[in-house]
């Protein structure tokens, strides 16, 4: 394997979740899945974001940055490849929708200090899929404080993904998965697993799932 990195981002409802754990099984890879549930911000937010936004954001940011020093920094001699089902950026990215701007402005001074101290991944797999598409998988998986979510809100953190892919520098890999199921269907993994094979430049590299 090219890279020893690998973080997978998307919308609320994407796979990422699903494909980080399918990859991270047939490289043998350390995994870190992001702690979601350990937030006692989350039901709250949805219920009133205004109130709880801020408090929600923290507690996202310190955990994921706790979970990526603690396990991206601590060589493990019988798994070289690490994968992710987060990038770190995605603190403020979630923020920038989620928080209004002075207190969007404080928390990206808090983000660009902590940022620094951690390590980029290799390769980001970018999971892009309709609002359709994501809203069918949020009501599978069947979170109850996710039934609500509206299809604006997702619609705007897609917006603001795809607005930080174009300008960002990292190798992406941006697969349209519409069509997803990592769990049901293996070429769709096996789609990735060559991608990451690949010689690929930095910049976008675009990939469909059929």
């Amino acid at each position: 394997m090219k890279h020893q990195f690998i973080t997978i981002e998307g919308n609320i409802g994407a796979g990422k979740t699903t494909l980080a754990t399918i990859l991270a099984k047939k490289l043998n890879a350390r995994i870190i899945l992001e702690e979601f549930a350990d937030n006692p911000f989350l039901s709250k937010f949805y219920d009133n974001p205004g109130q709880y936004a801020f408090p929600l954001e923290l507690f996202f940011m310190a955990e994921r940055y706790k979970q990526l020093k603690e396990m991206v920094h601590t060589k493990d001699l019988f798994q070289s490849i690490t994968v992710s089902d987060y990038l770190f950026t995605k603190c403020l990215l979630f923020a920038k929708v989620n928080l209004p701007e002075e207190e969007f402005r404080l928390y990206q001074k808090l983000f660009d200090i902590i940022h620094q101290q951690l390590v980029f991944p290799d390769v980001l797999i970018y999971l892009h899929a309709p609002v359709n598409k994501l809203q069918q998988n949020i009501k599978k998986r069947n979170r109850p404080f996710e039934q609500a979510i509206p299809d604006e809100y997702l619609f705007n953190i897609q917006e603001t993904y795809t607005h930080y892919i174009k300008q960002h520098n990292i190798k992406t890999i941006f697969v349209d998965a519409s069509n997803a199921d990592f769990i049901g269907n293996e070429a769709h993994v096996d789609i990735i697993l060559d991608a990451l094979e690949k010689d690929l430049d930095y910049g976008q590299h675009y990939f469909t799932l059929p």
